[in-house]
């Protein structure tokens, strides 16, 4: 893998990606509620502790921090892409939130000072990064000692049909590559073993880890479709670029495989699952 190059990659696909999550933003909040209570609960909070969410996205589990760390705490809502900062200020303007900022920052280059946070946040983040291991050296090194990290990651393929579904019809069909052995992605960090293993070799203790199953729920196949379009630009690029027959059969193979989750009024629930993991400095 040539790490820049996904580097780049990588923030292109999610400023691109930014029109769509607003679509969706309120769906996959509530789906992941379970996961973000966990994180929150899990960094121990108090008033006046500062704290950072990395790869934020549209802020909420950041958001459920800040109203704990007030008055007197700050949060820092950041993201390696300005157009997924921009739906989070709008959210925190909603929501009437003060003690919040807006950072552009690379996980894997934390522009903070040594040892100057309470807490660290990274849901469904550090999967995605060329570099985890440096990612999380760097967040140990913005703590202070005794501040904590949560962290969320998705669990193995198998146990996401909601992408491995997708994945499998979209590469049978010719509309995307297989993604290469170690290469960043949902599932690169799948394994709870090794998400444990990096936290100690990046320096933190006291790892705890776990797992929270979630449920995907739409109306129906086409709502999901559109919202799974929404929010992966890997699939939406495939379909968009694809050969229209090739597209269609490779949606009908990921309508007959979801059917499994309908129930008669061909509503779905896709099963899912997390791994968390908390640590502290």
């Amino acid at each position: 893998m040539d790490a820049d190059a996904h580097r780049l990659e990588s923030l292109d696909a999610w400023e691109a990606a930014a029109a769509g999550w607003a679509r969706r933003a309120d769906w996959f909040a509530e789906m992941t509620r379970p996961v973000s209570h966990w994180m929150v609960d899990a960094v121990r909070l108090q008033p006046g502790h500062r704290v950072l969410e990395l790869a934020a996205g549209t802020g909420e589990t950041g958001f459920l921090a800040a109203e704990l760390i007030a008055p007197g705490g700050r949060l820092i809502s950041s993201d390696q892409a300005e157009a997924m900062l921009e739906l989070g200020r709008a959210r925190a303007v909603e929501l009437g939130l003060s003690n919040v900022e807006f950072k552009v920052i690379d996980a894997e280059w934390i522009d903070l000072p040594l040892a100057s946070l309470d807490a660290v946040l990274c849901r469904f983040g550090y999967m995605l990064m060329a570099d985890p291991a440096a990612a999380l050296r760097e967040t140990r090194r913005v703590l202070a000692p005794g501040g904590r990290l949560a962290l969320a990651v998705w669990d193995r393929a198998d146990a996401n049909p909601w992408s491995l579904v997708s994945r499998r019809a979209l590469e049978a069909h010719g509309l995307r590559d297989p993604s290469p052995p170690g290469a960043p992605g949902p599932f690169s960090l799948g394994d709870a073993d090794r998400v444990g293993e990096l936290l100690e070799e990046a320096g933190f203790t006291e790892i705890e880890l776990d797992a929270v199953d979630i449920v995907q729920r739409d109306p129906d196949f086409e709502t999901w479709w559109a919202g799974h379009l929404d929010m992966s630009t890997l699939a939406r690029r495939a379909v968009e670029d694809g050969d229209p027959p090739a597209v269609d059969a490779a949606k009908a193979e990921i309508r007959a495989g979801l059917a499994a989750y309908a129930d008669d009024a061909g509503r779905l629930a896709i099963p899912g699952r997390a791994i968390l993991a908390a640590a502290g400095a």
